[in-house]
């Protein structure tokens, strides 16, 4: 079954003790000049906004919902010819319509970097993490060393994957044909690299004294009533051999993914609370590095890339995709918040844990069948495409 768990003794991983120089850094600014000149003051208005308590509302019937029967129905035709597991689509704070098993936990593959980058907001806007500070500042180094413009690197440079660091990552998914070491300027060359992502949660856990596990269930499970969450699921997993920073992998549940991406759209705010700053919501999901600048595999996408989210820009000129933000894994795992019309689209291909494991440590090389965004977003168009005219 799919979400069969391994043992955490079973698995051949040995995580480092990445907290050993802990709280080594001073005070430091919040958000970078050119951020700060984006953001809107104050908070945005909740009004009358549904939010979910401990179990997630439905609609009534589809109609009531926004969306026409028939459109669903069209949409549920066109998933099962897909690897899909499940569909989540919620509006207004409710669940429009679904498809699958919402409960079932499974692994998010790239989708946990858009997780880390909603954690780093709290601790940028506390100047617990400063944004210009260097990796070699922080005393980043990895097996065989790094260069010294590859020191230069800042964590913003991180966060767009413009580090010019192409150091071999603990573990895969980075782009193939990395360039040369040292040929790039940090902060000029986009090159879709685990390492950069791995690295980064290592520096969120130096600055913050928290695993990014640990700080995700304090800053996000008990706020927003996250009903699937294991924290002993949770898996650092990596080949140190290859690099002493490894990833750090979340399990999680259709239902709680969604109230990751409501809260975004909701600017952060949760029922009265700030869970994200607003501030750190407008930042990370504003462009950083436009389609134009994507290179590799993802030249020529209808995505730019903000603070580790994907933004889909090429459909920004209609309403409905108006900052529009998408985290996005291997073989199928979505999140896409779509602040315009207050809607989130969650969509799994559910792989076991074995499998997520095995993949991780290069003992299982095997491809699984999944959903491309570029799939997945003629899923999303064709999600929109059912909402009844008028529908704000």
């Amino acid at each position: 079954m799919r979400h069969e768990i391994i043992p955490r003794l079973g698995v051949r991983v040995r995580r480092r003790d990445l907290l050993a120089a802990l709280l080594v850094t001073t005070p430091v600014s919040a958000l970078r000049a050119d951020d700060a000149q984006k953001v809107p003051d104050g908070q945005a208005s909740e009004g009358s906004s549904v939010f979910p308590s401990a179990t997630w509302e439905e609609y009534s019937g589809i109609s009531e919902s926004g969306f026409t029967p028939d459109g669903v129905t069209s949409v549920m035709m066109m998933l099962r010819h897909l690897p899909t597991t499940s569909l989540m689509v919620v509006a207004g704070g409710k669940i429009a319509f679904k498809y699958g098993d919402l409960t079932e936990v499974s692994y998010l593959a790239s989708a946990r970097k858009s997780i880390l980058s909603m954690l780093f907001g709290h601790y940028v806007e506390s100047g617990a993490i400063d944004l210009e500070r260097t990796i070699g500042d922080l005393g980043i180094d990895d097996v065989g060393g790094l260069l010294p413009i590859e020191r230069s690197a800042t964590i913003a440079d991180l966060l767009t994957a413009r580090s010019g660091v192409y150091h071999p990552a603990a573990s895969p998914g980075s782009d193939e044909n990395a360039p040369a070491r040292g040929s790039q300027r940090p902060g000029s060359y986009f090159y879709y690299n685990n390492w950069d992502f791995n690295v980064l949660g290592a520096i969120f856990e130096k600055l913050t004294g928290k695993t990014v596990f640990a700080a995700f269930q304090s800053d996000f499970v008990g706020p927003l009533q996250l009903q699937d969450f294991d924290l002993s699921r949770q898996r650092m997993l990596g080949i140190e051999e290859q690099s002493r920073y490894l990833a750090y992998h979340f399990f999680l549940s259709a239902r709680d993914m969604a109230r990751l991406g409501l809260v975004m759209v909701r600017q952060g705010r949760w029922n009265g609370r700030t869970v994200v700053p607003q501030a750190w919501v407008q930042a990370s999901t504003s462009v950083k590095v436009p389609s134009s600048g994507l290179t590799g595999s993802f030249k020529g996408r209808p995505l730019g890339y903000g603070y580790l989210w994907w933004l889909p820009t090429a459909r920004s000129s209609t309403e409905d995709w108006g900052r529009s933000f998408l985290a996005a894994g291997s073989y199928g795992q979505f999140i896409l918040g779509l602040p315009q019309i207050d809607t989130v689209i969650v969509h799994r291909v559910a792989v076991t844990d074995r499998f997520a494991v095995a993949g991780n440590l290069g003992t299982d090389r095997s491809s699984h069948k999944g959903v491309s965004a570029v799939e997945f977003l003629k899923i999303a168009d064709a999600v929109l495409s059912t909402r009844k005219a008028g529908i704000p």
